[in-house]
Formats: C-alpha cells, structure tokens, sequence
C-alpha cells in the first residue's frame, strides 16, 4: 500500500502532521458518537441513526508558559459545542454540510489555525459511510458566522446568615427551576482571615477567604459546583450545572479589574455581574450596592423567592 493510499484512510491526527507546513500543537476529538435525523434519503427521515466524529484541531504553539490555565487554551468543549449547536440548528441532509459548517465555527476560536473533520454514518449498512475535509483559517470565510452568545446568569449573593439557614435547599430549589443559569457567590466567612503586611498578599489571602467559603457552601448541597475559570463557568451554564463563584482567578486576571475590595463581596459580586452580563443579581441577607444589572434585595428569612 502506497503511502498516499495510507494516509487517505487514516485518522485526521495523522493526516494533519503528514500535510502540515508550518510547526503547530493539535488537539482532536475521536470517536465521538451521537444519535441524529440526519440525511437526504426519504428512509433516513424521521429516524435516529449513529453518526461518528474525528476532529483535530491544529493551533499554534502557545507563547510563554500555559500554568496549567484551562483559560489559555482551545478548550476540547469548543469542539463538541460547535457539533452540537450545527446539529441542533436545523436538520441537515449531507454530511458534507456538517462538516463544513462545524469546520468553520471551531475556525471562530482565535486559537484555530486549520480544522480537519472526518464524520461517518454507522447505520447505513454493515460499514461506514463519510467524508473528511480540512479547512483552514485563511481558506475560509468566516463573516456568517457568529459566536453563539453566552447565556446570562441569575446570580445570588448569600450572607453568612442565609447560608446557614434551614430553607437553603428550598431556595435553590426555586432559584433552579427559574429561566437562567444559576451562579451563587458569597463573601469571607466569620472567621477572620490571616493578615498581611503586602496589599497584594492581603488581596489574595481575603480572595482564597471567599473561596473557602464557596466550599462551605457547596458541601451543603451535591448540585452545587465549586467553578473559578470562565471556560468552567460557560460550560456549566450551557450545561445546567448549579455553579459557586471561587473568585481569585477571574479577579486576578482581569484587565479592567474590580475597585471593590474583597472585603467588599457585595460590591465584588456585583462587579463580576456586570461582567458577565447577568440577567439579575439577588442579594439575600445583605444590602444591595448600586450596579448596571437588574438588582433585588431579599431578606435571608424570606423562605419564597419567587
């Protein structure tokens, strides 16, 4: 067998680094499997039938170092996200129009330098049935398409006091079946953070304070996740994960960073729902700060939120 005939049948991660002309780091996706209407044949209609995804993803080699932050980098989620919207956007007949279209929204990652996708259908017979396609940034042209905007959050605010009451799962029952993901935050706990001499270790210390805290809170109910990177949080929101804010990483990397002090959690957290765009920020148990989301303020023995 010829090396070209080889290569025409093996996986993407292969091709990719037989035909790559400039160095690059690769991230691929294998054997992802789904169950879709997918097809042009009238039989293929109104049935479910297997479809396989290989997909690799070439981007440049990072500069400087990647300190282990998920946020640095083309997080695999980009990539079963960008299969999911293009099949839940409408039914498709040709595999040729899925690939092309889910080649292009990974393209919309700035990381992404050249996409190879190989789908194939499983239930046709017994074989497999597909196509691959490569495409590249500079190949391809990305004006229609868009970003898929994030979903905005309903944040909750929760003082020492709420936390520790009895009606606590009650309110996260409610908060849960509301119309938005759902983000809790809360402030340091009773007692007192170490003290230090340096502003920018007493930052971090009353940082690491809150999130101490987030981990009490989280240990009071298992559909609480403790989350502090932003690719952590998307995903949760577009996933239904209840999430608690563990603030240091967001606060710290920010470039137009809070003036609010972690001592000041209210006014912190209401930072961090400007910045995410939240669709309401609840303050239960503490006074509400001024802030350019939609704000209420409940007291932590109201039992009924809505």
């Amino acid at each position: 067998m010829t090396d070209d005939i080889r290569l025409a049948f093996a996986h993407p991660s292969e091709r990719a680094e037989a035909s790559s002309q400039t160095p690059c780091d690769r991230i691929s996706l294998r054997d992802y499997t789904v169950e879709v209407e997918i097809g042009a044949f009238q039989q293929e209609r109104g049935t479910l039938q297997r479809v396989r995804f290989n997909v690799v993803v070439e981007v440049l080699p990072m500069t400087g170092p990647i300190d282990d932050d998920v946020d640095r980098i083309l997080s695999y989620d980009k990539v079963t996200e960008a299969i999911s919207i293009e099949l839940d956007a409408e039914r498709i007949n040709l595999l040729e129009t899925l690939a092309a279209r889910v080649a292009e929204r990974i393209l919309l990652e700035p990381q992404a330098e050249r996409v190879f996708v190989r789908i194939e259908k499983l239930d046709r017979g017994p074989f497999s049935l597909g196509v691959e396609i490569v495409r590249s940034r500079d190949g391809v042209d990305l004006g229609g398409q868009e970003h898929v905007e994030a979903p905005h959050p309903r944040m909750v605010y929760l003082s020492n006091d709420a936390i520790a009451k009895p009606h606590l799962g009650s309110w996260i029952d409610q908060l849960a079946a509301m119309d938005a993901p759902l983000i809790f935050c809360v402030g340091s706990s009773e007692v007192p953070a170490p003290k230090a001499d340096n502003a920018l270790a007493q930052r971090r210390i009353d940082l690491l304070a809150i999130e101490q805290n987030a981990w009490t809170l989280a240990a009071k109910d298992r559909r609480l996740m403790v989350v502090g990177t932003r690719t952590e949080l998307d995903w949760a929101m577009k996933n239904g994960q209840i999430c608690v804010w563990a603030p240091s990483k967001i606060v710290l990397d920010a470039v137009d960073g809070p003036s609010a002090s972690p001592c000041d959690a209210v006014a912190l957290v209401a930072w961090f729902a400007e910045d995410m765009r939240a669709k309401e920020l609840l303050i239960i148990g503490e006074t509400a700060p001024m802030a350019k989301v939609q704000v209420r303020e409940m007291m932590s023995d109201v039992t009924d939120l809505t």
